[in-house]
């Protein structure tokens, strides 16, 4: 008589999540005439919970960009700016001022409130970057304003198989990012991928996310991502992957989520909060000089 062993059971793969759907960006235009793709409009915003906006800018036309933002306030939530080619100056209320330039990031937290521009350091060439935003906790919307310019060197990446992921905030394959975000758990990767590379990135299905592709095209879980569209991630039970494969010229995206606040989001403008009455208060103390 011949003993077998039992094969022992493999754990089962996470599940790839699937598109559910593409969001087509909308030309408008900021600040002083700038002209940008806005890919998270403001009907998102639950959907996308933590994230409230996102904006593509991207044009080797001047008169696209010189005007930049001149002054302007934020209140609430968190601004992203991740420059990918081009010069911007930022200079605030709070005293802090840097220089944004290809491959840097400025992470502001905007709290309970501050003034900053955003202005353009070029007089031609190209311009073109992200600007991403980040709702803030309850609890955390009239904390003191905060931030930070993170070079270029200092975003940390990952290298696999034809893939770097440039780690922003959150972790990827055990690299942990610049920034962390302990409420929202944001995860914020830039991805260069060649020709039909594969990436993976292990995620919470509870978690908000979307890919927004910016150079060539990815196939996600069978659908085409082109470029200059928001793929919304559909959300799951347990355990999940992202899984993205280049086309045959390769591709640039950025794969941003989170998880939800799950709070009410009452938003006029630049202010973010969670009732019709804190926006109030806030237009009230904007006009009355209390942002600065």
């Amino acid at each position: 008589m011949s003993l077998h062993t039992a094969p022992q059971a493999q754990p089962a793969l996470a599940a790839a999540r699937p598109v559910e759907r593409l969001v087509p960006g909308q030309a408008t235009q900021d600040g002083a005439g700038v002209r940008l793709t806005r890919l998270l409009t403001q009907d998102l915003q639950r959907r996308l919970d933590p994230y409230l906006m996102l904006d593509l800018f991207g044009t080797d036309n001047p008169g696209d960009y010189i005007g930049g933002f001149p002054d302007h306030p934020h209140r609430g939530f968190e601004t992203i700016t991740y420059m990918l080619q081009g010069r911007m100056r930022h200079r605030d209320s709070a005293g802090h001022e840097g220089l944004l330039v290809p491959g840097s990031v400025q992470w502001m937290t905007a709290g309970r409130g501050v003034i900053h521009s955003e202005m353009p350091e070029q007089q031609d060439g190209a311009m073109e970057g992200f600007q991403l935003w980040l709702n803030l906790p309850a609890r955390d919307k009239l904390r003191e304003p905060w931030y930070r310019d993170i070079a270029s060197v200092e975003i940390p990446e990952w290298q696999g198989s034809g893939v770097t992921a440039r780690v922003i905030a959150g972790a990827s394959h055990g690299v942990v990012g610049a920034v962390q975000r302990a409420d929202t758990a944001a995860l914020y990767l830039d991805l260069h991928l060649a020709p039909g590379a594969l990436f993976e990135q292990a995620l919470p299905g509870s978690h908000n996310a979307f890919v927004v592709t910016y150079r060539g095209a990815l196939d996600i879980a069978g659908t085409r991502v082109p470029a200059r569209q928001l793929a919304i991630l559909a959300n799951a039970s347990g355990d999940t992957r992202v899984e993205l494969r280049a086309g045959p010229e390769g591709a640039r995206a950025i794969l941003v989520a989170g998880r939800p606040l799950n709070e009410p989001i009452a938003q006029y403008g630049p202010f973010v909060m969670n009732t019709r009455q804190e926006i109030l208060q806030a237009v009230d103390d904007f006009r009355a000089g209390r942002l600065a």
